[in-house]
């Protein structure tokens, strides 16, 4: 579906934007792949990777601008939406800010794409979207029922909208992995509860669940990775061996446990192999054979936390992947 086509990513120079990019320009070969955000000094250190790529574009703008957007869009097939304002307590005593980016943003995004006539959209959204005890999760669920209810918006044969959830990604930049790490030689963690645990991803399985998304999507769905979880301690231990852990209590809007797929959600949620699907409980689109395709129905007071994960993570794994993944932990 992707190969020889135009693509958009919002936010693309992220630490998801560095690792869709190669990856999706060696899988799929892109006409075009247009990297769009607003700090130039990151396209231009993105930029150096690419060197004389013609099918890698920069454009600098915000989501904000839907103007802006637009004239980038012009032309776009597909968008994978990943621009966000993200830090909970950045989030937390900067609300405007966020609600901005995350809200507004979204909703700029999704007249643009129907007024120029992108085929697909996938908006990447997190966690803290399900049951939300923040401003940033509470900013991104308003985020995913926008992209959701874009699907009636945009009418039939017109652009669709999907979204992907999936939590901690591992060693991304600014999460706990490279900061423990950072400070492993202090000789103390700062543990917020002992009883936290986490989802664990990768960014690659984050990019995979993402090109699914775009082949199997008919609109409105929300595609939950099955990934394992780990407890905040045994991260620690993985991350900074030896290190003596201190208690420091729990961040303001932080949850002990993260969760992807809540009770009030189950009514419409179906299992697959490797994701969950909850599907809109708008339009009876829940009911509908081409979304559920193939799907098995939860139960109805299914949540999917990671606490009440089935698979976890080891210590010895963590450690393994760390091994190999040192030279890139923190820096994308």
């Amino acid at each position: 579906m992707l190969t020889n086509s135009s693509i958009l990513i919002t936010g693309g120079t992220g630490s998801f934007g560095h690792t869709f990019v190669p990856m999706t320009l060696a899988k799929y070969n892109p006409k075009r792949l247009v990297i769009f955000s607003r700090d130039e000094m990151k396209q231009w250190e993105m930029a150096k990777l690419y060197g004389s790529n013609s099918r890698v574009r920069f454009f600098i703008g915000d989501v904000r601008d839907k103007d802006r957007l637009s004239r980038a869009l012009h032309g776009i097939d597909y968008v994978v939406h990943a621009a966000a304002t993200k830090i909970v307590p950045t989030a937390e005593y900067n609300p405007f800010e966020c609600v901005k980016t995350n809200i507004n943003g979204a909703m700029n995004l999704i007249d643009a794409c129907i007024d120029q006539g992108v085929k697909r959209v996938v908006a990447l959204s997190t966690d803290k979207a399900s049951s939300p005890a923040n401003l940033y999760g509470a900013t991104k669920l308003a985020s995913d029922k926008l992209f959701v209810a874009g699907n009636s918006y945009s009418g039939i044969d017109s652009t669709r909208f999907s979204v992907v959830r999936y939590g901690n990604v591992m060693g991304s930049r600014g999460s706990v992995i490279p900061f423990f790490m950072s400070i492993a030689e202090r000789g103390v963690l700062p543990i917020t509860d002992e009883r936290m645990t986490r989802f664990m991803i990768t960014l690659e399985q984050g990019v995979e669940l993402v090109w699914h998304a775009f082949e199997d999507m008919v609109g409105g769905e929300i595609y939950v990775k099955k990934i394992p979880s780990m407890k905040i301690t045994d991260i620690a231990k993985a991350a900074a061996p030896g290190a003596r852990h201190e208690i420091v209590g729990i961040r303001p809007g932080e949850k002990l446990h993260e969760q992807m797929i809540g009770e009030e959600d189950a009514l419409h949620t179906y299992e697959y192999s490797e994701h969950f699907k909850i599907l809109p409980a708008i339009h009876k689109w829940s009911e509908d054979p081409a979304r559920i395709n193939g799907g098995v129905k939860v139960a109805p007071d299914f949540t999917y936390s990671s606490d009440n994960n089935k698979d976890w993570m080891t210590v010895e794994q963590l450690q393994s992947w760390i091994a190999t993944n040192k030279n890139m932990v923190g820096k994308i």
